[in-house]
């Protein structure tokens, strides 16, 4: 035993781990990561704790029983901090922090960085995350609070191989390291993909652009009203431009979904009527509809560009899906689209693969290749083209052969990405720093 706690069965160190983020508890990725690994290591005997500087405006509990130990500091959301503020901030973290035994402070962002690691005490060792990829980074300020700040961190993890490099490259990181976001849960069961259903899933906000992801689904069911199948052989990666959209359409539309309705359909039941029948054997027809699943400031201007594309009744918006209640979701979808702009490593794709479900996606980041092999476990088209997206979508639309084949690949794919795995590869890092 050492000040890092006693090894434990699996030969890991139990140690604190202290996850900070700017809003712990807010429905997005970051804290939906944040949650899910802070379970596993407490699971596996570590002290976790989770800090949210901000409170989150609309609350959501990501795990119904935590073994961990949540802490918000601000009582309001996101924003500027008074100087009175700062000063209570100051001495709820250090309190904090020395009431922590020895271990890891995982800080979460490149906002969270600066304003926790100079309070942090010697035995608690800083490891920078960052959620986004480098593409992202570098438009934003990001990267140069990345290449400020991260170097003088004991590690700084990035989502993929591809965006380590980069920014061991272009922003002279010298302590670069690699983990994925994890998913939550290995399911048993695997979705038929007969259903004519495409799923969006993620905030309706503007940078998941899922405007683009209705003008892509209208297009493709007029390939299936026009030609009585979608063609089988589109190219995915054809030179279209990004803003050819059906006549009518907004280029700038956003949707943003609707609450659910009341209680979730039964086994075998869709509140459409169209979208329970199966496939049929000789292609695509213009049956299919489009599920999107969250919550939003677009929902109007998303309903108003379904109306525009013509597509306006087979556009459901589902509203929020609680956690628990994403597995009937998956199992009900056969193709999964993502629209975003940027993404890091979207555990969206992962999850959506567990069930055995392919995705068509825009090509923006190392993360989204790790998940999607082109060809081999979904489809991939050039970012913001959605002429050539659309051609994906209704490629797999017209094909359930084609569906099972790439989606039983990213099933096994996704493997890597399993809870237990990525936890393994926290606790190696662990063991890495203090060596």
């Amino acid at each position: 035993m050492d000040e890092f706690g006693a090894v434990g069965m699996s030969g890991a160190r139990m140690s604190s781990v202290v996850f900070a983020c700017m809003d712990a508890d807010t429905l997005g990725g970051i804290q939906r990561v944040t949650h899910t690994v802070a379970q596993g290591l407490s699971d596996r005997g570590h002290d976790v704790h989770v800090i949210g500087l901000h409170r989150a405006e609309i609350p959501f509990r990501y795990v119904e029983q935590p073994g961990y130990t949540r802490h918000v500091i601000h009582h309001t959301p996101i924003g500027k901090v008074s100087q009175r503020g700062a000063r209570r901030e100051r001495r709820m973290l250090e309190g904090l922090f020395h009431q922590v035994g020895p271990g890891f402070a995982v800080l979460s962002s490149p906002g969270v960085v600066p304003r926790l690691k100079p309070l942090l005490p010697e035995r608690l060792l800083p490891i920078g995350q960052y959620h986004g990829s480098y593409e992202h980074a570098r438009g934003s300020w990001h990267l140069r609070s990345v290449r400020g700040h991260y170097g003088g961190l004991e590690k700084a993890v990035f989502l993929s191989e591809h965006d380590a490099w980069l920014f061991s490259e272009h922003a002279l990181l010298p302590n670069t390291w690699t983990i994925p976001n994890p998913l939550p849960a290995w399911p048993s069961r695997t979705a038929g993909l007969t259903r004519r259903r495409v799923l969006g899933v993620g905030r309706l906000e503007g940078v998941k652009r899922f405007d683009r992801l209705i003008s892509a689904f209208a297009e493709a069911c007029r390939m299936a009203a026009s030609h009585g199948s979608a063609p089988q052989d589109s190219a995915p990666h054809s030179a279209a431009p990004h803003n050819a959209l059906p006549d009518g359409a907004d280029p700038q539309g956003q949707v943003s979904h609707s609450a659910p309705p009341d209680g979730a359909p039964p086994d075998g039941a869709d509140p459409q009527g169209a979208a329970s029948r199966d496939v049929p054997s000789n292609g695509v027809d213009a049956g299919w509809e489009l599920h999107l699943i969250g919550e939003g400031a677009e929902l109007e201007r998303l309903r108003a560009h379904a109306l525009a594309c013509g597509v306006a009744g087979q556009v459901v918006f589902r509203g929020t899906v609680a956690a628990s209640g994403m597995e009937r979701e998956y199992l009900d979808g056969s193709v999964l689209g993502l629209s975003s702009e940027h993404e890091g490593l979207p555990l969206v794709i992962g999850e959506a693969a567990s069930y055995g479900v392919p995705t068509v996606a825009f090509d923006v980041s190392g993360g989204v290749r790790s998940l999607v092999l082109d060809r081999e476990t979904g489809l991939l088209v050039p970012p913001g083209d959605v002429t050539a997206f659309a051609a994906a979508l209704a490629a797999l639309m017209a094909s359930t052969e084609e569906r099972r084949r790439l989606g039983t690949a990213a099933r096994a794919h996704v493997e890597a990405f399993r809870l237990d795995r990525v936890l393994d590869r926290w606790e190696i890092l662990f063991e890495q720093v203090t060596r």
